[in-house]
């Protein structure tokens, strides 16, 4: 059966509020969980935060009893394979069953910070690929050494673990990656797309699911989808040009280094730059209809981010309103 889960956004918001949201959306039947963004950065300085994720999902884990995951963490800039492995393995632990992994190729945003190359998509991919490497071995309790072509174990045993490995999900949104997450992780992530790129992506993670053995129908396929609700449509459109405008940017976001050029970039944003990419709409039938199709389409999970500041009115209405009319099974 599929599950509605509540993404957090710790780039747009305080992570103590987030905690309180995080208990309402469980207590409103968002069942999935929390997708838990990690950012060094927000994407423009307006949107005001981006508190460390890692310490968020401790308190997380105490304040629920859902399952939650990074969404989407980068090994390899800021962080170590073996740091983040030492980090999952530990929230394995801690809450066993309900902690996963999520990883991505990164962006420059966040992983500029600490002053190294910046390389492109196809090497970038390849680092992720070995990290997963490196942090599966490490999940495993042996000692690991590793000397590969972008990073260096020496030694390095994790003695705190989970009685099952943490899984490991990768975001991806390309047939390339796809194909090789299904070859060496455990699930995919993608956010909203044409039902043709949908489509592409998980024949691809389907084909390099089997070739590893694998029976790819076993695996989550989890979507997050941005959402722009309020009272009014007015309120909905005007909200999600002011606090989303990365949203309305069709362009790929990767190499693009600090909040202040995506400020400046979003004064070329408008409500039209959001089709197809968020729904902006006080009807919740819409909102309804929305969600459904990709729960049709075979999502196991999907995480609602309403790109507006009225999260706890959101929860609310959406537990009340909207989750109860959707078919999950």
């Amino acid at each position: 059966m599929a599950k509605i889960g509540y993404a957090a956004m710790l780039e747009q918001f305080h992570p103590t509020d987030l905690l309180d949201w995080c208990a309402q959306a469980e207590a409103a039947g968002f069942s999935a969980g929390f997708m838990v963004s990690e950012h060094f950065h927000p994407w423009t300085p307006a949107q005001g935060n981006a508190a460390f994720a890692w310490s968020f999902m401790g308190a997380l884990g105490t304040r629920t009893s859902l399952p939650f995951g990074t969404a989407v963490t980068c090994p390899g800039f800021r962080y170590h394979p073996a740091v983040i492995a030492h980090a999952a393995a530990t929230l394995g632990a801690m809450f066993p069953g309900r902690f996963y992994l999520g990883l991505g190729a990164g962006e420059a945003l966040n992983e500029h910070v600490v002053g190294s190359n910046w390389p492109e998509i196809g090497v970038r991919s390849a680092m992720m690929f070995e990290a997963i490497e490196i942090i599966n071995k490490l999940f495993t309790g042996a000692v690991v050494r590793h000397r590969g072509e972008h990073f260096t174990v020496e030694s390095a045993k994790l003695y705190t673990r989970p009685e099952q490995p943490v899984p490991i999900y990768v975001a991806t949104a390309g047939p390339i990656n796809a194909k090789k997450t299904g070859k060496f992780a455990d699930g995919i992530i993608t956010v909203g797309a044409a039902d043709e790129k949908i489509a592409g992506l998980w024949a691809s993670y389907e084909e390099g699911a089997r070739e590893a053995g694998k029976d790819p129908s076993a695996s989550p396929k989890l979507l997050q989808i941005h959402v722009s609700w309020a009272r009014t449509d007015e309120a909905a459109i005007e909200q999600a040009v002011r606090e989303w405008p990365n949203g309305g940017m069709a362009f790929p976001k990767q190499d693009i280094k600090n909040p202040e050029d995506f400020a400046a970039m979003a004064k070329l944003v408008g409500p039209e730059h959001f089709k197809n990419r968020v729904l902006m709409t006080s009807d919740l039938g819409r909102h309804v209809e929305h969600i459904q199709h990709y729960l049709d389409m075979g999502f196991d999970e999907v995480h609602l981010h309403n790109v507006g500041r009225n999260q706890a009115e959101f929860l609310d209405v959406f537990g009340r309103e909207v989750l109860p009319h959707l078919k999950l099974d």
